[in-house]
């Protein structure tokens, strides 16, 4: 994993929307599209709390470049997400043909943590990207950010 200066700037954007969702009451996740060049093109977080368990950021950010995005440009984009991808949003990102992902923290992390705390276990089996998507290239855990994100989780889920 060779992450770059402005890969970790752009993961901490996704940490900062993951702290809005759980301020706004969601679960803790948030995610940028950024075009070859660096350009941030749209950006979301979780918003799962109005009672539709399908609106990852990662699948918006599917929908949205799948609408904006000539299939051409698709591929020379990456995503960031503070959490990595579940499967939906892993099959979302491989048929809009997106290109890279960078998640801050894998999705074997947060099972392990919800296992810890005694939470329930997500409904979807926690499947890496590269199991469901194996053409994406991806870049993850973090390190960096695996304290906060494990605090934000812990706040939102730990019973």
């Amino acid at each position: 994993m060779g992450l770059t200066a402005e890969d970790v700037q752009h993961l901490t954007r996704c940490v900062q929307l993951a702290r809005q969702a759980l301020e706004s009451g969601d679960e803790p996740f948030g995610s940028i599209l950024v075009d070859a060049d660096g350009k941030t093109l749209f950006e979301d977080r979780n918003r799962v709390g109005g009672g539709d368990p399908t609106r990852h950021p990662e699948f918006a950010i599917a929908r949205w470049a799948s609408d904006n995005i000539a299939p051409v440009r698709r591929i020379r984009t990456t995503v960031y997400t503070s959490g990595e991808h579940c499967p939906m949003c892993s099959a979302a990102h491989a048929w809009v043909g997106l290109g890279r992902i960078v998640y801050a923290t894998s999705g074997a992390q947060l099972s392990a943590w919800r296992e810890d705390w005694g939470a329930p276990p997500s409904p979807v089996a926690p499947l890496p990207i590269s199991v469901v998507a194996p053409r994406i290239a991806a870049d993850g855990p973090v390190p960096q950010f695996e304290d906060e994100m494990r605090a934000l989780y812990e706040a939102k889920f730990r019973p």
